[in-house]
């Protein structure tokens, strides 16, 4: 990873890209640095994303609640203000959404098991 000089991220000047899930649709706001990816991301209602995820993640709740479902069965609620942190490879996972939800997600390199 490259150092990153201080700087503000101006979310309202960031073009959205449509992400279809296997159920509703995903809205990602992205700023890629190198090694370094920060996300907003916005969930509709009822969105069921389209596959397991196995990359690793910090994810903050902004606003609304979802699910994070594990390939082993558990389910994990997150709710405005709480946050999970996840290593690559640790815990496949897909998130749920059954309100709507909004989230601040941050992933890259520093998140690769050793």
């Amino acid at each position: 990873m490259d150092n990153i000089p201080f700087q503000t991220i101006l979310w309202g000047e960031i073009e959205k890209t449509e992400h279809p899930g296997e159920t509703g649709v995903a809205h990602w706001q992205t700023r890629q640095f190198d090694g370094l990816r920060v996300r907003l991301v916005e969930y509709s209602p009822g969105y069921l994303a389209d596959h397991w995820c196995t990359k690793g993640h910090i994810v903050h709740c902004l606003e609304g609640e979802f699910e994070s479902e594990l390939q082993t069965g558990e389910v994990f609620r997150l709710t405005r203000g709480m946050t999970y942190v996840v290593s690559d490879e640790l815990s496949t996972h897909r998130s749920v959404s059954h309100t709507g939800v909004k989230l601040l997600i941050i992933d890259g390199d520093f998140l690769k098991c050793k």
